[in-house]
């Protein structure tokens, strides 16, 4: 598949600390299959503090969803059964020293954007938290790379 095709993926775990790790590596297959191994790093520290979160603070199962736009942009998300807001991140500089509550603080320092919103099906109700990385432009190229080159 180009890069600059639109993909997405999801992968559905369950409320297990060895998910984590699973999410990872399924996250660093994924991106260097598609091309994008330039993001595999901060793509994977990202989906560890989302999912992560997912898995420590609540008790149902969670989802890891990937999704390139084919314009330069990866959104990472994670999916989980609380339908109630996350708690806002701390300043990464006072967040560090801590045990807990890092996660966000890192998302919020390192993605381009973040966000998040409740979410409602078929009875259920949960939480959808996001990010996204865009793809830089290289040196020298005022404009972003064409599909050719």
């Amino acid at each position: 598949m180009p890069e600059n095709e639109p993909w997405e993926y999801s992968l559905y775990i369950p409320n297990d600390l060895r998910a984590v790790t699973v999410c990872r590596r399924t996250l660093r297959l994924i991106l260097t299959m598609h091309g994008l191994i330039r993001l595999v790093d901060m793509a994977e520290l990202l989906a560890t503090e989302l999912i992560g979160n997912a898995v420590r603070h609540t008790k149902g199962p969670a989802a890891l969803r990937v999704r390139w736009s084919g314009t330069g942009v990866l959104r990472l998300g994670a999916w989980d059964a609380d339908p109630s807001p996350p708690e806002p991140p701390q300043p990464l500089d006072r967040a560090v020293d801590r045990e807990d509550g890092r996660g966000l603080a890192l998302v919020r320092a390192c993605a381009d954007v973040w966000g998040w919103q409740p979410l409602a099906r078929e009875g259920n109700r949960g939480r959808y938290i996001w990010c996204e990385l865009r793809e830089a432009i290289p040196s020298g190229s005022s404009q972003p790379r064409s599909a050719a080159g």
